[in-house]
């Protein structure tokens, strides 16, 4: 199995442009390539969410989309009562394996 190497990032959050230059650098595409890769991944789960499909990576995790109800919601600001509309939301629920792994590395 291939391993990627993330030691030399930066910032805590990861970017795509990281994700990017981590294909050139350790397997060896060009950049535009791995640009490209990274832009189509993140494409192809961005549109099968808005077509309300659930993208489950195997190892990794699930995103689904949950309808969250009109609901009661105030204003922070005056008080006063407000509805919050009917809305999609998407969540992420981390697979068994990636929750181990976690633990794991927190021990």
């Amino acid at each position: 199995m291939f391993e990627l190497s993330v030691d030399s990032l930066e910032t805590p959050a990861l970017t795509k442009a990281q994700l990017a230059d981590l294909l050139f650098e350790q397997i060896g595409l060009n950049k535009r390539e791995s640009k490209d890769m990274i832009d189509a991944f993140f494409d192809l789960i961005s549109q099968r969410l808005i077509a309300g499909e659930d993208v489950k990576i195997a190892g990794f995790g699930n995103f689904q989309i949950r309808l969250k109800a009109l609901r009661p919601g105030r204003n922070p600001r005056t008080g006063e009562m407000i509805p919050i509309a009917e809305r999609r939301v998407v969540t992420f629920h981390a697979s068994q394996k990636l929750k181990d792994q976690i633990q794991g590395s927190a021990r």
